[in-house]
């Protein structure tokens, strides 16, 4: 009896599975180029630093 029933929760386990994967890999796993995160917003304190006698 144990047998059957597992045998017959297989396929369900099998799809939450399937299921979980597919959600796992609709969140980007591999990060996309975002342009924002490398956007640089003119010279920093290092630039001024160096060229505040000109």
């Amino acid at each position: 009896m144990r047998t059957v029933l597992f045998i017959a929760a297989l396929p369900r386990r099998a799809a939450e599975g399937l299921l979980a994967f597919l959600a796992w890999i609709g969140e980007e796993p591999i990060g996309g180029y975002r342009p924002e995160a490398h956007y640089m917003r003119g010279p920093g304190p290092a630039w001024r630093a160096k060229h505040r006698g000109r």
